[in-house]
């Protein structure tokens, strides 16, 4: 038989031979050590560099990105000195300890005390214990509907949504053919207060990688100015083109930029607005978390990037300047209000009992007042009914917040009453804004059809939802809605506020808006235009230049456009035949205008 020594063993007792054990490389001296130690030092920065470059954390210890960050450049070095010192593999744990443990010690460490940290941070960030912290992060007074909210002039209400201003964006730039092969529109469309007219602004944007290279160097050339209720686009065309946003490459991209001039900084979504010369800026809120390391959000201030330049300045919240609206997003606000209502009688009565707690309704809109833009959000109770017990208000620049209570339907009770009144036609509600109409809160909505154009509005009574009047203009739907209110015996006459003009004839302009035909009459040594449909006053339509008239009009309107309830043809005077008429525009007339295409009415956001 085969022996031992054949290289041959059998049975089951144990080898006489000991197990090999495994050749090491070897480790060389001081020299091989420091030099093994520099290339996996350069390794790590080269790697983590790169990381940082594309990634973009913050060096903040409130940011749990900064801690994945600093684990990252851990594990590469340890993965580097593996390599670099010629450990092979096929050990067990222990000997991957043991290597860790002598050569990775102070990368070790490092991960040990992040970890502590980061869960001692966690821990005391729990609203469990935190809970009036929470509570305080924003302050909310008690408000006099009536007396805060007044009612204002339909040139003011912001009833263009965003969903309608892309629609408009779109279709303009398609008008741009200079433009529309290499640029298209951004999708910021930010609502804001400028010169006293609530609009949405929106920059473009590179058509693709291509186009960014060929147009690199002169920018992006123009913005748009969307107005939010005569539905006018103008395009913005600069002198020096906008050469900072989210959408660049490389040292020019907005999130980069500001991370290597504001390095521990930790920012919200930056937003895009312009100053009253219009110029172009990036309003980016500095992000601060207040309660422990992980809890609280807020914000702090604000860095103001203009957009052609790359200038920056960084403004603490009480300095940012008045002309900019959003340094508080709606979702911060929200958020912080609904701690508010949760833990302002503790933490576990959030959970048991649950005495007087609150949150906000799902949904939001913005409404401009005071040259400042509020965002709007109705309170209900936690039990989740369909009625709200109020709603509040809050600035976006100062965050200034007020709860109104007004106790009736919540928003989205409202939108299925007033599809109700017009179910035959499968019209489909916008989200509501609120109103002040006659001293009654009133929400007011946009009525659109399947292809997402506006088709009427409507207004529905806060606290009796079923009364809701519509229309196909905003003034006659609040004619109908007033109406309504003195039939329900909510108000005892009518406080619609109008005036009355006489005089002769000038200048008479049309214009159609989703087929119908609407009059612009200009009266002899008047420079406003009176704007009715024929739907309204039939009188309109055979109205001649030279023909004395009494219009009865909106009495709060301001602008050049004023809404017109009635015409009456006092007499035929020695009328002239009018011009062959031009549809109007929507800002000022003037003589040589030419037509327009159709254009949709807008929707309230």
């Amino acid at each position: 038989m085969f022996s031992q020594a054949n290289g041959f063993h059998f049975g089951f007792g144990k080898r006489d031979s000991a197990r090999p054990t495994r050749e090491q490389k070897p480790a060389g001296g001081p020299a091989a050590s420091v030099k093994r130690t520099l290339i996996n030092l350069l390794v790590t920065v080269v790697i983590g560099a790169v990381y940082f470059y594309v990634n973009l954390p913050p060096l903040n210890l409130h940011s749990v990105d900064f801690y994945g960050f600093i684990f990252l450049l851990c594990v590469i070095y340890t993965v580097s000195a593996l390599l670099t010192s010629g450990f092979q593999t096929g050990g067990g744990f222990r000997e991957y300890g043991a290597f860790v443990k002598q050569q990775c010690m102070v990368p070790l460490v490092v991960v040990v005390a992040l970890i502590l940290v980061f869960i001692v941070g966690t821990v005391i960030s729990v609203p469990l214990f935190r809970a009036g912290s929470y509570k305080d992060l924003i302050s909310v007074a008690q408000g006099d509907f009536t007396e805060d909210v007044k009612e204002i002039s339909y040139d003011k209400i912001p009833m263009l949504d965003k969903d309608s201003a892309e629609k408009l964006g779109d279709r303009k730039m398609g008008e741009l053919s200079d433009m529309v092969s290499q640029f298209e529109v951004a999708d910021n469309y930010t609502q804001i207060n400028y010169k006293n007219r609530p609009v949405r602004v929106t920059p473009l944007v590179y058509g693709d990688i291509i186009k960014w290279w060929n147009n690199r160097s002169e920018g992006i050339p123009a913005y748009l100015i969307i107005d939010m209720v005569t539905q006018g686009v103008e395009v913005v065309r600069l002198q020096d083109g906008i050469k900072y946003t989210t959408a660049e490459h490389f040292s020019r991209n907005l999130y980069r930029y500001l991370r290597f001039r504001y390095p521990t900084y930790m920012f919200d979504a930056p937003v895009f607005e312009i100053n009253d010369d219009g110029e172009p800026y990036w309003i980016c809120p500095r992000v601060e978390k207040t309660i422990g390391l992980f809890g609280g959000t807020d914000i702090f201030g604000a860095v103001l990037v203009n957009a052609v330049t790359g200038e920056s300045v960084y403004y603490p919240k009480e300095e940012v300047p008045a002309w900019v609206d959003r340094v508080y997003t709606a979702e911060l606000i929200i958020e912080q209000y609904d701690y508010y209502g949760l833990y302002r009688n503790g933490f576990f009565n959030s959970i048991f009992g649950q005495r007087g707690v609150t949150v906000t309704t799902d949904g939001y809109n913005y409404i401009a007042m005071n040259d400042d833009v509020y965002v709007y959000t109705g309170i209900t109770s936690v039990t989740g009914d369909q009625s709200n017990i109020g709603f509040i208000l809050s600035n976006q620049r100062t965050k200034q917040t007020t709860y109104y209570s007004i106790p009736g339907a919540e928003e989205y009770s409202a939108m299925s009453s007033a599809e109700g009144v017009v179910q035959h036609l499968n019209y489909v509600a916008t989200f509501p804004l609120l109103l002040n109409i006659s001293n009654q809160p009133t929400y007011f909505m946009a009525l659109k059809d399947n292809a997402g154009l506006v088709k009427m509005y409507a207004m529905v009574n806060v606290r009796q939802y079923q009364i809701v009047g519509t229309g196909q203009s905003v003034a006659e739907c609040e004619r109908d809605y007033v109406s309504l209110l003195v039939e329900n015996n909510v108000t005892q006459e009518e406080s619609l506020p109008q005036n009355t003009v006489t005089g002769t004839v000038a200048e008479i302009r049309t214009a159609v808006k989703d087929g119908n035909s609407y009059y612009y009459i200009r009266l002899d040594g008047k420079s406003e235009y009176y704007v009715i449909s024929a739907e309204e006053s039939e009188a309109a339509v055979i109205l001649n230049v030279g023909d004395s008239v009494q219009i009865e009009y909106d009495g709060q309107a301001t602008g050049e456009l004023r809404n017109a309830y009635s015409i009456t043809r006092l007499d035929a005077g020695v009328s002239q035949p009018a011009p062959s008429a031009s549809p109007a525009p929507l800002e000022t007339p003037s003589p040589s205008v030419t037509p327009a295409p159709e254009v949709s009415p807008a929707a309230a956001a």
